[in-house]
């Protein structure tokens, strides 16, 4: 079971309200607030699709470069694309970036 959405090179993690009743998320990895919600599964996703549309538009409008989720650095330089998937890969395990740093670090020597 996930509760991560991706839509191009944006994530973004979804949360349910009980009191609200509504599952909600922004999207990561990016300085600006970019929030969504959605009372159906479908409806979500289709906000979270408008919500990086909005974003990016937002950003040609006022002449801003779109923020990319991830910029290859974090005290250790690598290609964004392999920072991207190791940030997934300890999102998916419920661990920090620097901990999954670690253990493949440690696994390769």
């Amino acid at each position: 079971m996930s509760n991560m959405l991706q839509h191009g090179p944006y994530t973004a993690r979804v949360e349910y309200s009980a009191e609200d009743r509504v599952f909600f998320g922004k999207i990561d990895d990016i300085t600006d607030l970019v929030s969504f919600e959605g009372t159906t599964v479908e409806e979500l996703e289709r906000a979270f699709t408008e919500a990086v549309a909005d974003y990016q538009e937002l950003c040609v409008a006022t002449g801003k470069v779109p923020e990319k989720p991830f910029k290859g650095s974090f005290n250790v330089r690598m290609h964004p694309d392999l920072h991207r998937r190791a940030a997934l890969a300890s999102r998916a395990r419920n661990m920090s970036l620097n901990q999954l740093v670690v253990e493949a670090v440690h696994q390769f020597v």
